[in-house]
């Protein structure tokens, strides 16, 4: 894990919030010299890290198995799924859906095999382009998409997908239906730094904090009549909710879909233009049925974004994790899962200004870095919670290699990090 590697020797700094108090790591042991990079040689020494890296999972028995058998194991838990190539490769890489059956809970699993057996073609039959992935849940439960076992293993699911069917990890995208929806309301809030943007179909957010999804784009839908556990009207406060949080702090891109005249089913599967209501906020303020025609098939919205792995601004709910997962990392950002309380907001502001907004955080976090981010020539400038100080940070040839091997995206590979404690 991140937070297990070597820290650089920092300066001590003490900074007063209104209910926490954050430092910087004082006391870590300086890395040896033959550890280090010089910055010119980071672009070769962050391919060798990612080529070694590749070319061993590549080797790995785990991989030959499971992506033969189109089936990962964690634990006692088991996803099968399957894959479908769509289209020629773009230059950069096939677009990757990753697409949830409905169903959930039932006395036998052959609900859900029926479901799972829909899904490979339900989003599938109008795609032009990219690698389709219809999974199927790991239980036959009503959380069947995110038993605590699936988050590991959509981790795994994308850097085998990566690895060996050409994948953008920029272009990740996700999208359910019913159960599936559930699925995505859970799996995007709880790892975001995942995906491009996401698709919820005719799901129940089961209480789940929009606050992680600042930098990920979402399309809600849900059918007018379908009231069953109020899918129709929670669908509608869930895209209010981020309408409030889009004006307090910009970002949330996301579009609310309340279908015209139908219950839970609906043709969100194709390009053909559905009535939806023209404003869902005022549809369930006002019982306003004004009708709007638009294109509600996920892939297309979903297409108009790519994901920024290094986000300028970041927005981090620390209650909002899945504990299971064998990475502790969150964009640029890591902390252990015991820090499980508080929010933090980093603003890469450029010019190696770095500011960092903490608030009722409960324990240990990181900030990670690398070239694009910062000029490791020159001091780093951090402003935490409004006291400012500057550090000068070499980067090191061990972090890159633990970095690269956390996710397993090559997008995600940093060269030194900061550490930060807070004590509420």
């Amino acid at each position: 894990m991140i937070r297990r590697i070597l820290m650089l020797a920092l300066a001590m700094l003490t900074v007063g919030v209104a209910q926490a108090q954050c430092r910087f790591v004082p006391e870590g042991a300086t890395l040896p010299d033959s550890s280090s990079i010089p910055v010119e040689a980071l672009p070769e020494a962050r391919a060798a890290a990612w080529d070694n890296w590749r070319k061993a999972q590549l080797e790995s028995a785990r991989l030959i198995e499971e992506t033969g058998k189109r089936a990962m194991t964690f634990g006692d838990a088991t996803m099968r799924y399957t894959v479908e190539v769509v289209g020629e490769k773009p230059e950069d890489g096939y677009p990757l859906y990753i697409a949830m059956h409905g169903g959930g809970s039932g006395e036998t699993p052959d609900m859900n095999d029926a479901q799972w057996e829909e899904m490979q073609l339900y989003y599938s039959m109008a795609l032009d382009c990219g690698v389709y992935v219809a999974v199927r849940g790991v239980r036959d439960t009503w959380d069947t998409h995110f038993n605590p076992e699936s988050y590991p293993l959509y981790d795994r699911l994308i850097q085998y997908m990566i690895l060996t069917e050409a994948v953008d990890p920029n272009r990740v995208y996700l999208e359910g239906f019913s159960a599936g929806g559930d699925g995505v309301y859970a799996i995007s809030t709880r790892m975001p730094d995942r995906f491009a943007a996401a698709n919820m179909s005719s799901g129940h957010p089961n209480g789940v904090s929009p606050i992680n999804l600042f930098n990920l784009p979402i399309q809600l839908q849900a059918g007018e009549f379908d009231t069953a556990y109020d899918r129709n009207t929670t669908t509608a406060e869930y895209g209010l909710q981020l309408d409030a949080l889009r004006a307090e702090y910009g970002g949330f891109e996301h579009r609310t879909l309340i279908h015209f005249d139908r219950g839970h089913n609906y043709e969100d599967y194709d390009r053909e233009p559905v009535e939806v209501m023209a404003d869902s906020g005022k549809w369930l303020n006002a019982d306003d049925r004004a009708v709007a025609r638009v294109d509600s098939f996920p892939p297309d919205y979903m297409d108009a974004f790519t994901r920024d792995p290094l986000p300028p601004k970041l927005i981090w709910d620390l209650s909002t994790r899945a504990n299971s997962r064998e990475t502790e990392s969150f964009y640029y950002l890591s902390a252990p899962f015991d820090t499980n309380q508080g929010i933090v907001k980093v603003n890469l502001e450029g010019g190696n200004r770095i500011s960092v907004d903490t608030r009722d955080v409960n324990g240990p976090f990181s900030i990670m870095l690398n070239e694009a981010m910062v000029d490791f020539s020159e001091p780093v400038v951090f402003t935490v919670d409004g006291v400012e100080t500057a550090l000068t940070l070499a980067p090191d040839r061990a972090i890159l290699d633990a970095t690269t091997r956390d996710r397993g995206d090559p997008c995600y590979q940093f060269e030194a990090v900061v550490e930060f404690k807070c004590i509420a």
